[in-house]
Parts: structure tokens; C-alpha cells; sequence
């Protein structure tokens, strides 16, 4: 072979090598400080000129009672731990901001989020690692989740409770 041909092959896996390696440390920075999301901002009714109208207290219905109250770590390290339910979304993860931290080597940063429509509990997965796991099926969109169903996140185990 010519010192040419053997010079591009060189180079060609150097870029190669080089592709490997800033690979690995995105993924390796993403795991460590998390996907980048954008805020989502509420429009203020005030800017838009209209008045905000008061909203009806209404009587807690049948369906309101056995809805879950709180999230609960039911099995691992962190078993015990565990959040109460409102409207907000509660994040999962290793980071600072998570509502439920979990000192789990398999969780992400930003690993998973509870969050409802109103009428019912969905699991996301936040791009994670390893994965997040309801019952047996793992989560690739948000998956609708009942009272009592085990949610897998790394070797942490999670559910729903009244």
C-alpha cells in the first residue's frame, strides 16, 4: 500500500475513535445533569386583558376519594420515602430538583415524572438510561398507571397508594 492510502486510513480511524469518545461523554453528561427542557411559561390572564373568574368549589366526588393520595417507594434503598399527589408533576431522579430523590446507580438525573390529566395518573420516562418499567412493560410514551401497580425505576420500586 502507498504512504498515502495508509495515511487516510489513519486518519479516518482517528475521526472514528474521536466520534466514539464524544459520544460516550454526551451520554455520560446527559446522564449526570439531565436532557435540557424547555419552561413552559403560563400565559398571564392579567396580560391579555381579561379577568380571571372564580373558580366553583365543588364537593368531592366518590371517584375523588379512591383517587391516590401519594406516591410511595415500596421497595430499595429509599424504600419509605414518599410524596403526596396534587395537580403539579412529581419528578423522579437523582438530581436536586426531583420531588422523590432516590439514591438508586440505575436512576438518571432527571429519570422519570408523575404526573395526571385530571382524571388519571400517567408514568413518562425522561429519556432515561436504564429505563422506567410498569409492571412488566416498559414506558415509551406515558402510560396510564392504577392504584397499587408497581412502577420500576432502576432497583427502586414505586406506586400509587390512597
Amino acid at each position: 500500500m502507498s504512504e498515502l492510502t495508509l495515511t487516510l486510513i489513519r486518519l479516518g480511524f482517528l475521526a472514528v475513535l474521536w466520534l466514539f469518545v464524544l459520544s460516550a461523554v454526551s451520554v455520560i453528561r446527559s446522564d449526570m445533569f439531565g436532557a435540557r427542557v424547555e419552561a413552559t411559561q403560563k400565559p398571564s390572564t392579567q396580560a391579555a386583558g381579561k379577568q380571571a373568574k372564580p373558580v366553583k368549589q365543588r364537593k368531592p366526588s366518590r371517584s375523588d376519594r379512591s383517587a391516590p393520595r401519594q406516591l410511595v417507594v415500596t421497595d430499595g434503598t429509599d424504600s419509605g420515602q414518599s410524596a403526596r399527589l396534587g395537580s403539579e408533576p412529581i419528578l423522579i431522579g437523582r438530581g436536586p430538583d426531583a420531588g422523590i430523590r432516590l439514591d438508586d446507580d440505575y436512576v438518571s438525573t432527571r429519570h422519570a415524572r408523575v404526573a395526571t390529566n385530571g382524571e388519571q395518573w400517567f408514568v413518562e420516562d425522561l429519556g432515561s438510561t436504564n429505563g422506567t418499567y410498569v409492571g412488566s412493560q416498559r414506558v415509551t410514551t406515558p402510560i396510564p398507571v392504577a392504584v397499587g401497580t408497581p412502577i420500576r425505576i432502576g432497583k427502586t420500586v414505586l406506586e400509587l397508594r390512597r
